[in-house]
């Protein structure tokens, strides 16, 4: 349960690192660069949430013998 708990504020701290990242540079007036960490971000979020799905159905997995 703990580890659930870390995941999540794995990816609240990545959003909110983003979102600051993403405020500053866009304020700088380097809009592209800003688009493009965004999507950095989210790549880095979406193989977390990858990386939990895998676990989940391996241990569905598990407990079916497949």
């Amino acid at each position: 349960m703990f580890t659930d708990a870390q995941v999540l504020f794995q990816i609240a701290g990545i959003g909110i690192i983003v979102a600051l990242i993403h405020t500053i540079l866009k304020q700088m007036g380097k809009e592209e660069i800003a688009q493009f960490a965004t999507l950095i971000g989210f790549i880095i979020v979406l193989v977390i949430v990858i990386n939990g799905l895998s676990d989940l159905f391996n241990q569905i997995k598990s407990v079916f013998l497949f």
